[in-house]
């Protein structure tokens, strides 16, 4: 069983920028790849950003250019540094860790609320 204790989330203002943190507890299995999700109010959750192992990304069209996914692999972190934020990324930001042995974990969410 892998823990995933985010934080960084918060209230910003439009234009603003927020950075989420994830830590993956330690583990027999190694990290496959890593991301971060959101779902908004009445919406299904959607991908925001992964990077792999090889540190190659993937990224949401909608957050192309504004946010940065990054990893620290010896620290089992994930991070996801968001610039220029606007109203609509307002959700709640889930961490996903994927391991080699096919096991998903989910973190607790952290609530990123864009005002104007």
């Amino acid at each position: 069983q892998v823990q995933l204790v985010e934080s960084g989330g918060g209230l910003v203002q439009a234009g603003g920028s927020l950075r989420l943190s994830c830590t993956a507890s330690e583990s027999r299995f190694s990290i496959i790849s890593m991301g971060w999700y959101r779902q908004a109010p009445g919406k299904q959750r959607e991908l925001v950003a992964t990077i792999g192992g090889g540190g190659s990304t993937n990224y949401a069209d909608s957050v192309k250019g504004r946010f940065t996914i990054s990893r620290d692999n010896a620290k089992r972190t994930v991070y996801l540094q968001m610039n220029s934020l606007k109203l609509e990324d307002t959700a709640v930001y889930y961490c996903n860790v994927n391991l080699i042995n096919l096991l998903s974990y989910w973190g607790q969410g952290t609530q990123v609320t864009v005002s104007s």
